[in-house]
């Protein structure tokens, strides 16, 4: 068990996100390298402290180094924190097969179902690095946009594990007075639910963008806060994991404002963009669209019904207008609210 205050730390990834935790971890005292693919990047903040392609207004902590050398680094960290997207998790862990040790913590900030496998960011850990190093993966998820947690502003987040005390020990490192980490044993409830949110927020976005106001809104975070639970449940998720940070909060904040990339696809959508157009006026990656995709197919393959999911899919990849697909979803026949 880690338990030294200070830990080395890689964080995987230097996308906003992944940026956003390095920025936090070093400031809260530990000895973080941020890896990225990027040569730019790495000498932006390895010289200027500041990521010139993600959160570029942010001066990150001196302390904080990059990398380009992803094997270097995992052979040196006490800690390693996957944030990358997850279409391309599995292309940057293939190389570290055997790398990865299971004394070391292993965390996932990242969000999304593999196109094809239908896969969890768990299952593809599993897949590659084995059952003994996924058993005791921890997966933080919640309501936490990256510039605000890289301004230090109040976030908190769920960190779980199936392996309790690996909950415990990211919390520990990971938890600060302005960055609250909670403990829970269902990564796959957080999992589930930090993929889905994307796409209800891409159709919250449609609507909001075709002209529709804050009742259409609190129905459709409602009714697909219902859709996740019911995709959780059926993948052995807790169903009161969707009630918390990693669920409801982090569904709310991406449905609620256009600092959520996916929400601004959406909107832009509704406002009569193609999909090309909307993911320019972005300006970075919406994990949203890749992951309607990959829900669709787990949907059919789970027997769930996904109504808004199936809604926002044929807006994304069938041209399908998105006044067609508001009355589709409004003329479906009454039911009971529990279904």
């Amino acid at each position: 068990m880690q338990t030294k205050p200070y830990p080395r730390v890689l964080v995987v990834g230097s996308g906003n996100f992944g940026t956003c935790l390095a920025c936090h971890l070093a400031r809260s005292g530990h000895t973080v390298t941020l890896w990225s693919r990027d040569a730019a990047v790495v000498e932006g903040i390895n010289l200027h402290h500041r990521n010139p392609s993600y959160l570029a207004s942010i001066l990150l902590p001196p302390t904080l180094k990059a990398t380009l050398d992803l094997e270097e680094a995992i052979a040196e960290a006490e800690v390693i924190v996957l944030s990358i997207p997850t279409q391309a998790m599995r292309s940057v862990l293939l190389p570290l097969q055997g790398k990865i040790r299971e004394a070391q913590l292993l965390v996932s900030a990242s969000k999304g179902i593999e196109i094809g496998t239908h896969y969890l960011v768990s299952d593809i850990v599993r897949e590659i690095l084995g059952e003994e190093i996924a058993s005791k993966m921890v997966v933080l998820s919640g309501p936490s946009f990256a510039i605000e947690v890289a301004q230090n502003l109040p976030t908190a987040v769920t960190v779980a594990s199936t392996d309790l005390s690996r909950a415990q020990w990211a919390q520990r490192v990971f938890h600060s007075p302005q960055f609250r980490a909670y403990t829970s044993k269902d990564p796959v409830g957080l999992e589930v639910a930090g993929a889905l949110k994307n796409v209800i927020a891409i159709a919250t976005g449609a609507c909001m963008g075709f002209g529709l106001q804050e009742n259409s809104r609190a129905a459709l975070i409602t009714r697909g806060l219902a859709e996740m639970t019911r995709v959780g449940m059926a993948m052995g998720a807790d169903p009161i994991t969707f009630g918390g940070l990693g669920g409801v909060g982090d569904l709310f904040l991406t449905c609620s404002s256009n600092k959520s990339r996916n929400f601004t696809v959406g909107f832009h959508l509704g406002q009569g963009k193609t999909l090309e157009e909307a993911l320019k006026l972005a300006g970075s990656l919406a994990e949203g669209v890749t992951t309607t995709r990959a829900a669709i197919e787990l949907g059919n393959k789970l027997g769930v019904r996904m109504a808004i999911t199936s809604a926002t899919y044929q807006v994304l990849f069938e041209a399908k207008p998105v006044g067609e697909a508001l009355s589709q979803l409004i003329t479906r026949d009454a039911s009971d609210e529990r279904e």
